[in-house]
């Protein structure tokens, strides 16, 4: 067997492992949504028996109802909405207008090291979660909607990504603007961000994915329940068990499981992500490693 043939029997055996470890890697996250899914929809004897596997056993759409129906869900689900509607939206401007400067080179924006080194530092080290907390609190926006938005608004880490993703856009494009007599403004907003589309809807997703899923500072920076966040409330139904506002009827408890109910809760949660991701994904790979060849 000569060089070349080794070599294809060793790509194929690769080939092969990489295929087979893929292919579980993707059963082991598609099949508990299934089994989710599948619970959601099964009354409460075989829930609570055990009974279901990959398929619904005697479907009901009961507990779905009872979701919809219940005020605080929704309200959460809507606080969530929000939050990661206009937390993303800020992400985004602030994200955009720090790191388009600091993509320029010193020479061009005074005092550029000294400001790329309190934002590396910044990345790096934090004052921890007690004067985090203290910092809120003084500035008044504990039990508000401003609290799960504004500590999350510069996530610093897509700083760095979104100024590496700059640095890759010709230096001639820019040039040229300028002799057209464009200003910075103008080459940002139709320069740089038509080409920084993928870099953009990466961290959009970034974005969105991290305050959709947030749960930690609903729980430690909001005590009114109309504004908790969803997945704050959804940790309360699953840790704590409380099924108070879903079961209030003694027939609710003959109706449906509260495995089937936290099933359900479940993937009305993820829905969201799930339906905005294949418009992103697209741009995710080539948004990532654009980003950061360059350091």
């Amino acid at each position: 067997m000569n060089r070349a043939e080794r070599r294809g029997f060793g790509s194929r055996v690769f080939d092969i492992f990489n295929h087979t470890f893929l292919l579980v890697l993707g059963l082991s996250c598609i099949i508990p949504l299934i089994h989710l899914l599948a619970l959601s929809f099964s009354d409460r004897a075989a829930a609570t028996g055990g009974l279901v596997t990959l398929w619904p056993v005697r479907p009901t759409p009961i507990t779905y109802e009872k979701v919809l129906e219940a005020g605080v869900f929704l309200n959460a689900f809507w606080i969530s909405v929000i939050r990661t509607a206009v937390g993303t939206t800020l992400q985004m401007i602030l994200i955009v207008l720090i790191s388009f400067p600091l993509s320029k080179s010193k020479e061009e924006m005074p005092f550029r090291n000294i400001i790329m080194g309190s934002v590396v530092f910044a990345y790096l080290f934090n004052g921890g979660l007690i004067p985090w907390f203290l910092v809120i609190r003084k500035l008044g926006m504990l039990n508000t909607i401003w609290a799960l938005i504004i500590p999350q608004a510069l996530p610093l880490w897509n700083v760095i990504l979104m100024m590496n993703f700059f640095r890759r856009v010709p230096k001639e494009l820019e040039e040229a603007s300028i002799i057209d007599g464009a200003t910075y403004w103008q080459i940002l907003l139709h320069v740089y961000l038509p080409i920084s589309v993928p870099a953009l809807a990466t961290l959009t997703l970034f974005g969105a994915v991290g305050h959709w899923n947030a749960w930690f500072d609903g729980m430690i920076l909001i005590a009114d329940r109309d504004l908790i966040p969803l997945q704050t409330f959804l940790r309360t139904v699953v840790v704590k068990m409380d099924m108070n506002e879903f079961m209030r009827n003694p027939e609710d408890f003959d109706m449906f499981s509260d495995r089937s109910l936290r099933a359900a809760q479940t993937l009305v949660t993820v829905v969201p992500i799930l339906v905005v991701y294949p418009f992103l994904q697209r741009y995710f790979v080539s948004g990532i490693t654009l980003g950061a060849l360059k350091g």
